[in-house]
């Protein structure tokens, strides 16, 4: 296999895992509809750097290690739930989203972008998917880990521009359209906070089942 053919591989399988609805695709959208543009695509941010770290993580090989060791990897996944879960409950104890007319400050902004870094970072199916997939796109006839694994981060971290920068303009534009419309406006705000923990509860069941 080419080192081109082998990039596009990677592409297609990547685009499949971050398409599929999951916490750091909620996240992203609830910060959106929270926050306006800028929120959302702070946590856009948040999430590619995540996917990055992971990256590195991968090439280090401490997924394996969390992997492998079952207290380790458990503690990472009831964790990462139990941090989504608890960010989907607060959106269901609220009335109604804010209003996107009032421009966000950096502590909101750094807000997002920490929160998307944390929950993808808390995210155990990453783990799963850097000791499953991601070593099988390091030639160990190509250049060094570290170039490879930087062109993979460029990949990986487009893609998610791509993906979730679409998930952050169209749920403001969504929030846009229900703003005048206060009832509408609460009920979509609980329904994103249910969207969040059925993300967390699916995530924690699929990590024990594999594990």
């Amino acid at each position: 296999m080419s080192g081109t053919s082998n990039l596009w591989l990677y592409f297609l399988v990547i685009s499949g895992v971050i398409i599929l609805p999951g916490m750091d695709m909620a996240y992203v959208m609830g910060s959106s509809m929270k926050g306006g543009y800028r929120a959302g695509f702070a946590a856009v941010a948040g999430t590619m750097v995540g996917g990055i770290f992971h990256m590195i993580i991968g090439a280090t090989g401490v997924s394996a290690v969390l992997t492998l060791i079952p207290w380790a990897y458990h503690t990472m996944l009831i964790a990462g739930a139990a941090y989504v879960a608890w960010l989907g409950w607060g959106l269901i104890q609220v009335n109604a989203l804010a209003s996107l007319d009032a421009r966000h400050g950096t502590a909101n902004l750094q807000k997002s972008f920490m929160g998307a870094v944390a929950t993808c970072m808390l995210n155990p199916k990453a783990y799963i998917f850097m000791l499953a997939i991601f070593p099988q796109f390091i030639r160990r006839d190509g250049d060094s880990i570290w170039i490879q694994t930087s062109v993979l981060s460029l990949i990986t971290a487009g893609t998610q521009l791509i993906v979730y920068g679409t998930v952050a303009i169209m749920a403001v534009q969504a929030q846009h359209v229900l703003a005048n419309k206060p009832r509408t406006n609460a009920i979509l705000a609980k329904g994103i906070g249910v969207l969040l923990i059925a993300a967390a509860i699916l995530t924690l069941y699929s990590g024990l089942m594999r594990a």
